[in-house]
């Protein structure tokens, strides 16, 4: 088995300590995961393991293999705070 999250561009974003009553992000939200010996049966597995889904207003989601079975170990965090830092020095 294989594993996909699965993500849509639907939806509005604000950032963090917004004051705009207009979303002002871009943005892309994950719906979930799941598995699946290809992309059909993992969204398959996912709205059986997640019927809530068919009651929220979400249309169109787009799937994408994981690299890695146990993607969680190979992650990382990214702090933009941090790079400004960096360019600043």
């Amino acid at each position: 088995m294989k594993s996909y999250i699965f993500i849509t561009t639907e939806g509005f974003t604000f950032q963090p300590n917004s004051e705009s009553s207009e979303p002002d992000i871009e943005n892309c939200q994950v719906i979930g995961f799941a598995d699946g010996k290809d992309l059909e049966e993992a969204f398959d597995n996912l709205m059986a393991e997640n019927e809530y889904l068919l009651e929220t207003n979400f249309n169109e989601i787009t799937g994408y293999e994981l690299k890695h079975k146990e993607y969680q170990k190979f992650s990382k965090t990214f702090y933009i705070s941090e790079k400004c830092k960096i360019l600043e020095d």
